[in-house]
């Protein structure tokens, strides 16, 4: 039986898995693998490579960085090397009608939600944030209009309470990973057929900016931990106090038994255990933060070098 032949596309680490996963499978030939050109990264603005031309170095895998892909150069270099399947993670750019065309079996993308839920640029922050009980990944035929593409596959998975936005992704871009194994098999195996989404049910999400880290007391205290969640590792969730700004990492709904009719952001309590923040609906045991000494602290250790005279007012 002759290999399957895959041009992958993807950039950053949640696409590594995918990656080495298809290089190790049997019968499965990755041509090349498609990414983004070298960065500018860190204060020295050093360029870096992306993880998945990284990773692919390691494997021995052909890499191909074209600033733009869909150029006549790009069509024809992918072209020419006349691939079964795209395999698509997390790339970060629109691939013209004319690429999708290319491969003479699918384009496929593994997305990182429920597909029609959460179509767009951060589904696994929207579960976080929005206390979702479940997401998982899909694999879809891709279409011109982004996340849109008929469904190959599913696999779910619970999101936790203590779940943030980085334990997620790891999770989820490891099933991703033996998802699109999975996907190929069954299409060569004649037992998957692409399902239409039901578009009316579409939802989008739209790419995080630093702003969207601020911390809004104003909601119940289990949707500000699932903020706080959500936003960590970026854009990081932050607050102020006496106009100088706070990175909060880690959070819980407290729960000892305490009744506040303190305002929103009121710091009622600072001990060792926590920093205990009224919410607009019960109390935010904050655990660990950051503040002017740029180190990640818990609350106790946070406590020794930043005295907080009560009772003070984050926002």
């Amino acid at each position: 039986m002759k290999n399957i032949r895959i041009v992958f596309m993807g950039t950053p680490e949640f696409s590594v898995p995918a990656l080495k996963t298809l290089a190790k499978e049997p019968g499965f030939d990755v041509l090349l693998a498609v990414t983004q050109p070298d960065r500018p990264k860190g204060r020295g603005k050093k360029l870096s490579p992306s993880a998945v031309k990284q990773a692919a170095l390691d494997l021995g895998i052909d890499v191909y960085q074209p600033e733009k892909i869909n150029t006549p150069e790009g069509i024809e270099r992918i072209a020419g090397l006349k691939p079964d399947y795209f395999v698509v993670v997390a790339f970060g750019r629109i691939l013209s009608r004319q690429v999708l065309d290319i491969p003479k079996i699918y384009p496929i993308n593994i997305h990182a939600s429920l597909l029609p839920k959460y179509r767009g640029a951060a589904p696994i922050q929207a579960a976080v944030l929005n206390m979702d009980e479940q997401t998982g990944v899909t694999t879809m035929v891709m279409a011109k209009k982004m996340d849109a593409g008929d469904i190959l596959l599913m696999e779910k998975t619970p999101v936790y309470p203590e779940d943030t936005a980085s334990t997620l992704h790891d999770r989820l871009s490891q099933m991703g990973a033996d998802l699109i194994i999975k996907t190929i098999h069954g299409i060569e195996q004649k037992k998957i057929t692409p399902v239409p989404q039901d578009h009316s049910k579409a939802s989008y999400v739209s790419m995080l900016k630093k702003s969207d880290g601020r911390i809004n007391w104003n909601g119940s205290a289990r949707s500000v931990c699932a903020h706080i969640n959500a936003m960590t590792p970026w854009p990081g969730a932050f607050t102020e106090l006496c106009g100088k700004r706070l990175k909060i990492f880690k959070a819980v709904v407290s729960s000892a038994p305490m009744q506040t009719s303190a305002l929103p952001g009121t710091v009622i309590s600072c001990s060792d255990k926590g920093l205990f923040v009224a919410a607009g609906d019960g109390v935010v045991q904050v655990l660990e933060l950051m503040g002017s000494s740029g180190k990640r602290l818990d609350a106790a250790a946070f406590l020794c070098g930043n005295k907080i005279d009560l009772p003070a007012c984050f926002g």
